[in-house]
């Protein structure tokens, strides 16, 4: 069965507007039997989103009417494919308690989330990791270098994994390995093999799905999917139950390098 469970939608404000119907259309003619929409849920309100445009997450306004169109389109499209309705949402260390809050409210009406850490906290203030390469580097700098970023990153992770997010707390990790993303940018190696599998196997440990993510490899500095395939093999090796994701903004980039990563 070919499933993409992470694709976003015209309510992503970072995003395109290309229309669901497209999205669903594309996917049936490439005869997937399953999709999740997983758009980013809205940040918490007291949090401060440090990308310019402050569009990281969902408009709060806007998810009611986005549960809306999907459960109408989830109708109308019941005998060609199924529609999954889902968020990613956020995990921002010191916001657990306002995200257990939106899973509450949002919890009962999903079929599906994914829980990513695009967020990371250093000196009580938080980065925007996947923004920019500027960012990105400027950030490492910052931590006293890119090896320390790669550990704070699998370290928040981690912790996202045995957070307190009430029960309706997302059971697939996003993309972890996205401090992967200007890895061509920096052009160190670093070999952080040890913390790749200490994540996912605390994942496996734990009850948790990964999110097998083609988006990085159409990303310049990056060239390959998250997690690498090594680990995504290794991931294989030790049975953590995966589902591939896309992470497409636009209908172009629906399903991409699926064949390549799903082969």
């Amino acid at each position: 069965m070919k499933k993409d469970g992470h694709i976003h939608s015209p309510f992503c404000p970072h995003g395109t507007k290309d229309p669901f119907e497209k999205y669903i259309e594309k996917a049936i003619e490439e005869n997937f039997s399953e999709i999740t929409f997983t758009e980013h849920a809205p940040l918490p309100t007291n949090f401060v989103d440090p990308t310019p445009d402050k569009d990281s997450g969902m408009i709060p306004k806007d998810l009611t009417a986005y549960f809306e169109a999907l459960q109408e389109l989830k109708q109308q499209y019941k005998d060609q494919i199924t529609i999954k309705v889902g968020l990613e949402v956020d995990y921002i260390v010191g916001y657990e308690t306002e995200t257990r809050a939106l899973l509450d409210i949002a919890g009962p009406l999903l079929d599906d989330a994914i829980l990513s850490v695009h967020f990371l906290k250093h000196n009580n203030t938080y980065t925007c990791i996947d923004f920019s390469d500027e960012v990105y580097l400027d950030f490492a700098q910052q931590l006293g270098g890119v090896e320390n970023l790669y550990n704070l990153y699998y370290d928040t992770v981690l912790q996202s994994i045995d957070a307190n997010l009430g029960r309706f707390k997302p059971r697939r990790i996003g993309h972890p390995t996205l401090v992967h993303k200007f890895q061509l940018a920096h052009g160190e190696k670093i070999d952080d093999n040890h913390r790749i599998i200490e994540v996912l196997t605390k994942m496996k440990d734990k009850g948790y799905e990964l999110d097998v993510n083609s988006a990085g490899i159409s990303k310049l500095f990056c060239k390959e999917p998250y997690p690498p395939v090594h680990m995504i093999e290794y991931a294989r090796s030790i049975s953590l139950p995966s589902v591939f994701g896309s992470d497409a903004h636009s209908v172009k980039d629906l399903h991409q390098h699926y064949d390549t990563i799903m082969k």
